[in-house]
């Protein structure tokens, strides 16, 4: 069920790492604090940046700035450009510190469910899943600004 082309973890991956920014809650609190989690986050392979801030009660995040592959990869998956799409919906607070909530993938047109951690200031994991806690990817992402 994972994707197997090279392009599709690409993005498939990047969403995830957005989803593990959003946990960006402060580890080992009792409830997440949004401290922390806004601002613009990179993927690992330095593909896409995506930006995490509040959307009424809830996060979300949007992609603002991606490399051609990753655009590429997106129009082939879901027929839609990758700058300005939400990739990350619906994230509240969780249990020890994490964000919960739904990740798209553009690049093969899926949503999964993510949690999110913030690790520090400068780094958060994110855990994407297909089937509650099976078939997940984890990542680490960089804050960007």
């Amino acid at each position: 069920m994972w994707p197997s082309s090279r392009a599709g973890r690409g993005i498939f991956g990047a969403c995830l790492g957005v989803t593990a920014a959003i946990i960006a809650g402060q580890a080992g609190a009792q409830a997440p604090s949004t401290d922390g989690i806004y601002g613009v986050w990179r993927n690992p392979k330095g593909s896409v940046h995506v930006e995490i801030k509040p959307c009424g009660p809830e996060v979300c995040g949007y992609v603002v700035w991606a490399n051609d592959e990753a655009r590429t990869d997106a129009r082939k998956g879901s027929g839609g450009e990758l700058l300005g799409r939400q990739l990350l919906r619906d994230f509240t607070p969780g249990d020890k510190g994490e964000w919960r909530g739904k990740v798209f993938a553009p690049d093969i047109n899926m949503t999964f469910s993510g949690r999110v951690l913030v690790l520090d200031a400068g780094k958060l994991r994110a855990k994407g899943c297909v089937l509650g806690n099976f078939l997940c990817k984890t990542q680490v992402w960089t804050r960007v600004a």
